[in-house]
């Protein structure tokens, strides 16, 4: 990891022409703030609206959320330790809502494992879940000295998990972005939100 970045508190980072700042709180260790931002650029073209820590009026504050017109979060970014009373209780609560977790360089079956299980006593569940591990070498792969990121779908390993009706319930680690095919372009079969 670059040392310069783990010695700040506040770091500006910008992608797909917008700029954020991430606050590194004194509890948070680097890499779950390298993590938030390198989802707020994966996830930046599908949510334009993301904001970061920001309360929403539940139990649980996510680390990156986008809100509908209702009120209710359209997209959820969760990031590091998650349990997994947290897991189903979101999960059954939010049916529509988007949702992605992030690990810092691990084995993504387990907590496809969790998933799979919430995902499947949620009732009539109507978005995604995503699951995303991080290589231990982003910051050096995706973030530029002037504080760019740069990450794409292929460049991670994730998988979908798809609790909607007639969809197949996971979709293996993929190599292409979600909705996209292999040569980019949008994929007819997307349901788009």
């Amino acid at each position: 990891m670059k040392e310069d970045l783990l010695l700040r508190s506040k770091w500006t980072f910008r992608a797909e022409g917008r700029k954020a700042v991430f606050v590194k709180k004194a509890y948070e260790g680097a890499a779950h703030v390298l993590m938030k931002a390198l989802l707020w650029a994966l996830y930046l073209p599908e949510y334009p609206g993301l904001m970061i820590e920001v309360s929403i009026g539940d139990r649980y504050r996510p680390d990156l959320v986008q809100m509908d017109p209702t009120g209710t979060p359209q997209f959820w970014g969760e990031l590091g330790r998650v349990g997994s009373r947290k897991i189903h209780g979101l999960i059954r609560r939010y049916r529509r809502t988007h949702f992605a977790f992030g690990k810092w360089h691990t084995d993504l079956a387990p907590l496809a494992s969790i998933i799979e299980k919430a995902v499947g006593t949620a009732a009539a569940r109507n978005a995604p879940v995503d699951l995303i591990s991080f290589p231990k070498e982003s910051a050096e792969r995706f973030i530029g000295s002037d504080g760019e990121i740069r990450i794409h779908w292929n460049d991670l390993d994730w998988m979908r998990i798809d609790g909607r009706p007639g969809r197949s319930p996971r979709t293996p680690q993929q190599k292409t972005r979600p909705g996209r095919r292999k040569d980019g372009r949008q994929s007819r079969s997307t349901n788009r939100r």
